[in-house]
């Protein structure tokens, strides 16, 4: 019997770029973030992003701005021999109650239904110690923090509100923690 597909679950805001915790509109990749999918894409690890936008349901933006912005970045991605594998996005507020919106664990399991992916030899890679690595110890896979976005005051300032948890890896970037993936395979 297959183990499954490895995966890493990745975080898009502060993650791969960004200029806000909650606001797609005006994202732009870091610019080591796309070498960072396409090694990915080259090992045969799932890339597959994990996104709260909250802002949908605030009406602030709409599910079609949304998508419009993951098919225009998904265009800078196939640019450079690059892709998702798929893109999960909770466009839920706290008060919506849902299972998805992290670090509950509704959009991996989404994933592993559609994926067959072996969750113990997966990752999730994100900046927010709260929400990304708490979502990772409540998938069942392992955590990376990256110090871009809001990383380094996840690490300090906000620790407090992950304090139970403990990364697995803390990456300068996104690209330090794809590399980090390739070394332990």
């Amino acid at each position: 019997m297959s183990k499954g597909k490895i995966a890493a679950f990745i975080d898009l805001q502060g993650t791969l770029g960004g200029t806000g915790i909650d606001d797609i509109t005006d994202f732009e990749f870091y610019p080591f973030s796309i070498e960072a999918v396409k090694l990915l894409n080259e090992n045969g690890i799932l890339a597959i992003v994990i996104t709260n936008q909250s802002n949908i349901s605030r009406g602030i933006i709409s599910q079609r701005d949304f998508d419009y912005k993951i098919n225009m970045l998904s265009n800078q991605l196939a640019d450079r021999g690059a892709y998702f594998d798929e893109v999960y996005c909770c466009s839920h507020t706290r008060e919506d109650c849902c299972s998805c919106k992290k670090p509950l664990p509704g959009l991996i399991e989404d994933a592993v239904k559609k994926h067959d992916i072996d969750l113990k030899n997966s990752y999730v890679i994100g900046d927010m110690g709260m929400n990304d690595i708490v979502l990772a110890r409540n998938a069942g896979t392992k955590g990376i923090l990256v110090m871009t976005g809001v990383g380094k005051g996840s690490l300090s300032e906000y620790r407090h509100t992950w304090q139970e948890y403990d990364a697995d890896y803390i990456a300068e970037d996104v690209l330090e923690a794809v590399k980090w993936i390739l070394d332990i395979k």
